[in-house]
């Protein structure tokens, strides 16, 4: 039985103890094998084992996420997802609303108004400031409490655990002394104390609220880019049900099959992949590819669902389903990639699951202290000893936050991925971007990469034959080759003739060429080792002449028959214009630059000697490609490989980092880490700035993490307390602690400008 999984949308997290929490009580049902939550986008991925029973194994693990507090949605879809966050978000500011309305009326109550009196010995401002309160705590704040008592129960504690601590034991002490008049029960510590934290109460949960308001806003519209994917494809397309009279009638995309023949206006949105049908058309394909420029296609050509018809009506022959479409691809790889963890984050998981018990414990110790150290009266600003171990130990909870430790790597992630999305950068994962951060070599493939990739013959050198005949036995041989000289040769043969002998047996020689038997003779298209195979003796100055050809930067195909060498087939294959501004970008930004080609050195270097390139690799075969990333890697350089996905699959999946340029191809999805929807090396290039700038972002947020703890919990502690009289008091702590969470979110929304350098 194969491996199942299933995706579960996730309420109530608010920090990475939440999300480590839910990872916990997950990996202990049986038949799990492996749980990977993202906080910022509220989902976990859950694989199976593959033998267990799927609908009893995910029932079990709803069930255990419930019990840990946490609200569970199966996946309805990813606009589902959308509505439901939205929907949590206006909950949430309905809650930080109350809060925030009642925060000033009983900060008022609690510090600054003037004495009301009493009413059965007890104060009428506390009373006031309590009922204010109330609402707050239990209805506004309900979320922590509950949220707090069930992490308890399944044996792991978060944020909400620090929150609620926080906010009940100072709402408790407020309460008691209060009430002290009428509970004449109480120890002393209670009816000498005159200081109540009404105010620390609703202020902590307001700001929290607000924070974690702020955070799910941010977190929105860090996944701005994956929801405009998701929305570019239509939801109904126009199927022709009788081509010959041309009837048509709409159907949900969901519903057309392969091979169905669709009619998209002009204006409209082109609802699935597939090829032009006898139409033509200018097709502007901008929101996929961030290529400004319509992109003008024939009949034939292929096109995509999500881009847009210029210019009058187009027929399409649809060739993938709603599902297995490329946006759809790119839509599942952008969020595969957003559900990473980098090795970095998993340090970081590590330390939050133990984050929430050391707080407490120095919460803890810190109030003892305080409450126990005799010589605080001098600088006490409160009236006893308990009054000041109650203000350090809530301070010391609230301001303790795993949630910007736990936000930084996930919101820089989506957001970087999003960004890169936008421009046709698709990227597969965390690990991706860490090495592009650290790669000082790149190595690009020739043909398709610093070229066009589409060559036409531009002379045809006869040594024994006539153009006929060596152009149609070289058509003949190229037949079913999808290489881009057998379409350049094929081109060139239609031009002159439409005679094609009949070769049986045709063989692909890998790095060598094309052979084949031709009424008992064998026929060959490739290399001068090629015919060397075959037994054609090349004399010098052939190979002379050979070598002159190669040095005008052409591709040679040598063309024999039996024991004869009918001549050669020169190709120019168009240098992108992009190519030389690509390749000094790369080298302003530190890389070493390297062609890895097939082709002859002579025709190589020519080309690498336009774009600026001084070290090329020659002459290697398509199995030979992936040894020599080997090799560079061997000296100790990290290798980022640029190819076409096609020829260069072993070579991008062993470089450190593989960028395939073009996403038509499966292999191109498989094989690299970045996949490059335009063919263009500048967007290679503007992948590992990306990579870079991403990384930044996610050093930056973990490095004001750390800070921000290593600094706040220590003041909060009351660390400057005898040196300044400086003591943090609990409002002041739940406002730090959720300016840092949103503070690391804004810092990742910033890569939301990021564009690529196309100068």
């Amino acid at each position: 039985m194969a491996e199942e999984s299933f995706t579960l949308s996730i309420s109530g997290m608010t920090c990475s103890a939440c999300a480590a929490s839910i990872e916990k009580v997950t990996s202990k049902v049986e038949s799990v094998r492996e749980v990977s939550v993202n906080l910022p986008l509220n989902r976990a991925v859950v694989h199976l084992q593959p033998s267990a029973q799927f609908h009893q194994t995910k029932a079990k693990v709803i069930t255990a996420i419930e019990r840990s507090g946490f609200g569970v949605k199966t996946t309805r879809g990813k606009p589902a997802l959308i509505d439901d966050a939205k929907s949590e978000l206006r909950k949430k500011g309905q809650k930080v609303s109350l809060a925030l309305l009642l925060a000033l009326p009983t900060l008022y109550l609690t510090m600054f108004a003037d004495d009301f009196g009493t009413i059965n010995g007890m104060n009428r401002r506390l009373l006031l400031a309590f009922f204010t309160t109330l609402p707050v705590y239990f209805w506004s704040g309900w979320e922590f409490h509950l949220k707090a008592w069930k992490s308890l129960r399944s044996g792991t504690a978060n944020m909400d655990v620090l929150v609620h601590l926080g906010t009940t034991v100072a709402f408790l002490w407020s309460f008691l002394i209060t009430f002290e008049p009428s509970l004449p029960f109480l120890p002393s510590v209670f009816t000498t104390a005159t200081h109540v934290f009404f105010d620390g109460v609703v202020f902590i949960i307001g700001f929290v609220l607000l924070g974690n308001w702020m955070e799910a806003a941010a977190k929105l519209k860090a996944t701005d880019a994956i929801h405009s994917l998701m929305q570019l494809q239509p939801k109904q397309a126009r199927v022709i049900t009788d081509e010959a009279s041309g009837y048509s009638e709409t159907q949900d995309v969901e519903a057309v099959a392969v091979g169905s023949l669709v009619k998209v206006l002009l204006g409209e949105t082109i609802p699935l992949d597939g090829v032009l049908f006898q139409s033509k058309a200018s097709i502007d394909e901008s929101m996929m590819t961030g290529e400004p420029y319509p992109v003008r296609k024939s009949d034939g050509d292929r096109v995509s669902a999500g881009t847009i018809v210029l210019d009058g009506t187009i027929f399409i022959r649809t060739s993938r389903v709603a599902d297995d479409t490329l946006l759809a691809n790119i839509v599942d790889l952008v969020e595969e990639a957003q559900m990473g963890k980098a090795p970095i984050q998993r340090l970081v998981d590590r330390i939050t699951a133990v984050f929430v018990p050391v707080v407490v414990l120095l919460a803890v110790l810190a109030a003892c202290f305080w409450l126990f150290y005799p010589d605080s009266s001098s600088y006490n600003p409160m009236e006893t000893n308990a009054e000041l171990a109650m203000i350090v130990f809530v301070s010391t909870l609230v301001i303790a936050c795993p949630c910007a430790l736990g936000l930084a790597t996930p919101t820089a992630l989506i957001v970087g991925t999003g960004a890169g999305a936008r421009y046709g950068i698709l990227i597969k994962g965390i690990e991706a971007l860490e090495h592009a951060h650290s790669t000082d070599t790149l190595v690009v493939d020739k043909t398709g990469t610093l070229t066009s990739g589409k060559p036409r013959v531009s002379h045809i050198e006869l040594l024994d034959c006539e153009v006929k005949e060596i152009l149609s036995i070289a058509a003949a041989l190229e037949d079913e080759s999808n290489h881009p000289l057998a379409s350049a040769i094929r081109t060139s043969w239609s031009n002159v003739t439409s005679h094609r002998p009949d070769i049986r047996g045709i063989q692909t020689m890998p790095g060598l060429g094309m052979i084949g038997d031709l009424d008992g003779a064998v026929v060959a298209i490739g290399n001068v080792e090629l015919m060397e195979d075959v037994g054609i003796e090349i004399d010098e100055e052939i190979l002379q002449k050979l070598a002159l050809a190669a040095g005008k930067g052409v591709t040679l195909v040598l063309v024999s028959m039996g024991l004869r060498l009918l001549g050669w087939i020169e190709a120019k294959d168009r240098i992108r214009e992009s190519s030389k501004r690509a390749v000094k970008q790369a080298k302003q930004m530190g890389y070493d630059v390297i062609m890895l080609t097939g082709d002859r050195e002579e025709a190589a270097r020519t080309v690498a000697e336009e774009v600026g390139i001084e070290t090329v690799i020659a002459g290697v075969k398509p199995d030979e490609k992936a040894e020599q990333i080997a090799v560079l890697q061997a000296k100790g350089l990290t290798v980022a490989m640029v190819g076409d996905g096609i020829n260069d699959a072993a070579a991008l999946s062993r470089a450190d980092v593989g960028l395939a340029m073009g996403a038509g191809s499966d292999i191109a999805l498989d094989a690299a880490d970045f996949v490059l929807l335009r063919n263009d090396l500048i967007d290679a290039v503007a992948s590992l700035s990306l990579g870079r700038s991403t990384m930044r972002r996610i050093r930056s947020n973990l490095g004001w993490a750390f800070i921000y703890n290593a600094i706040g919990i220590p003041l909060a502690m009351g660390i400057m307390l005898p040196f300044s009289g400086f003591l943090l008091p609990p409002a002041f702590a739940a406002a730090a602690m959720s300016l840092s969470s949103v503070s690391v979110v804004g810092n990742s929304l910033l890569l939301r400008w990021w564009r690529p350098n196309l100068e």
